[in-house]
């Protein structure tokens, strides 16, 4: 999979949320969508 451009459409994904429920991002279409990742070894975010 390659890079995308800035202001393409993501692909669809699923991910895990900080309550331990999943997110589709299609679950989140017409709104607007921060993905933040960070490294979990002892890091604070």
């Amino acid at each position: 999979m390659s890079m995308l451009e800035k202001g393409a459409k993501a692909p669809d994904f699923t991910l895990p949320a900080h309550d331990g429920s999943t997110v589709a991002l299609a679950d989140l279409a017409g709104k607007h969508v921060v993905i933040w990742f960070y490294p979990v070894a002892d890091t604070p975010g």
